[in-house]
């Protein structure tokens, strides 16, 4: 049974969100869809830069990665499009669109100290003083004020950090459940854990249980927002694999080479 401090800010986060929904759902759902399609396609791992030059894409362990891809691939057809479906159809977008925003503050202090490492002090600048601003005008992180500030999803993690400082990404890598990942971010993705405060045990210290649960809502809540890319990737792609695989590190080449 999860304990009263995972409960609570489940509901924080529903009831605020709610709260939201009332005060932007006049706004045109057609301006909102665009503005968020165009984000994703900016963001969005599996978006190609055809300007980067092709890369050269280590994966000696390819058979095993796989049976995860196959895995995961299952793991997300049979339960978290399910899932997502639903939770889509009771939610409506902007109180998604707002828990999404809630994570996506709450994950700051990630960007913050990355940024900070790759003396980028203008993007560190930015990103404090939007956290500043969300957290108290914006309601702890739900409405998005700083929205003319370049930080959020495009901020910076451990794994870009490693690859500022000349580290190789080394084998391609891919995680059950969490997906395309290569041995640099992966040790990146642990080292950004122990600063985001959900599952940082120097922050609100949530037992397993609660992280869990957490992550899982926070990952159902970001696809429900997702406009089915790995769906298109599936439907268009010879072999999905090796698509995923090369927009993920493309991307990431891309992303540190910024």
């Amino acid at each position: 049974m999860l304990s009263n401090k995972l409960i609570s800010c489940l509901v924080l986060v529903l009831l605020s969100g709610l709260c939201s929904a009332c005060w932007t759902w006049a706004a045109d759902d057609a301006d909102i869809t665009a503005t968020t399609s165009s984000s994703a396609a900016e963001h969005d791992w599996t978006q190609l830069d055809d300007d980067e030059d092709e890369l050269v894409i280590w994966d000696p362990i390819e058979s095993f990665n796989r049976q995860v891809f196959w895995f995961n691939d299952k793991f997300y057809f049979l339960l978290l499009k399910p899932v997502k479906r639903g939770y889509r159809a009771i939610l409506p977008k902007p109180v998604r669109t707002s828990t999404r925003n809630f994570f996506n503050n709450l994950a700051t202090p990630v960007r913050f100290a990355n940024a900070l490492l790759q003396f980028k002090g203008r993007k560190a600048a930015d990103e404090l003083l939007k956290c500043l601003f969300n957290s108290t005008f914006g309601l702890a992180g739900l409405f998005d004020l700083g929205v003319g500030l370049p930080v959020g999803s495009d901020g910076e993690d451990f794994g870009q950090t490693l690859g500022y400082y000349g580290t190789s990404p080394g084998f391609y890598l891919v995680i059950p459940l969490l997906g395309p990942s290569n041995a640099r971010d992966a040790v990146g993705s642990v080292a950004d854990s122990l600063a985001y405060p959900v599952t940082s045990p120097y922050y609100l210290q949530l037992k397993p249980l609660e992280v869990t649960g957490l992550q899982f809502y926070e990952a159902v809540n970001a696809l429900s927002l997702d406009k089915d890319s790995y769906e298109a990737i599936k439907l268009e792609a010879l072999d999905p694999y090796l698509s995923v695989r090369n927009a993920y590190m493309q991307n990431r080449a891309g992303r540190i080479k910024k």
